[in-house]
């Protein structure tokens, strides 16, 4: 197999499972938390972020690429990313508002902290970090993002199954939720053994 893909399949497995942003890194929990109360919301949420974190992925490279490191502004790295980030935030929140809005309602604050996610700007500064190129930092963008969805998806059915069981009062609503949380992510940090070729 060709190393190129080969390096490519690795990002998109290690950003998906052993590197988890939610249950392994626990980046964007905030959202996590909050919009995992049914499932077809936090499909929605997850798709959201997907889309940003492969576009805001695509734009920091080039930004950082062709701007930061010509001039040497390294340093401004986190600042122009999340400027960045905002702007296509504003773009997806437009959008959702106008073709959705059903959705748009469901995700409420939590669609413009989409911009303050740290997974959002996680991937972009770990892109940097590992020296990915363009291709690589899409990959890896995209793939986290498709891991994000993959986490809030399954917390939500879990979320959904725990609301309707029956467990002790002191452990009903947000109680329930953080043990699930835990034991979900200890299942992710599971794949952490995982040799990726």
């Amino acid at each position: 197999m060709n190393p190129y893909v080969q390096s490519l399949l690795g990002i998109l497995l290690s950003a998906i499972l052993t590197e988890n942003f939610i249950l392994v890194k626990f980046y964007g929990i905030c959202p996590f938390m909050g919009v995992s109360k049914k499932t077809d919301t936090a499909l929605g949420m997850g798709m959201a972020v997907t889309f940003v974190m492969a576009i805001a992925s695509a734009a920091t490279w080039a930004v950082n690429h062709y701007i930061l490191v010509p001039l040497e502004l390294q340093y401004m790295q986190t600042v122009a990313f999340i400027l960045v980030i905002a702007s296509i935030v504003q773009v997806v929140e437009m959008f959702l508002k106008k073709a959705m809005p059903s959705l748009y309602q469901a995700l409420g604050i939590y669609l413009p902290l989409i911009t303050t996610n740290c997974a959002v700007l996680g991937a972009a500064l770990v892109n940097v970090q590992k020296g990915y190129d363009f291709l690589q930092s899409v990959v890896f963008g995209t793939c986290g993002g498709l891991g994000f969805t993959l986490s809030i998806v399954l917390f939500a059915s879990v979320r959904e199954r725990t609301d309707r069981a029956s467990c002790p009062e002191s452990f009903k609503g947000f109680p329930i939720a953080l043990i699930s949380a835990g034991l979900l992510a200890l299942a992710f940090m599971g794949f952490s053994g995982l040799k990726i070729f």
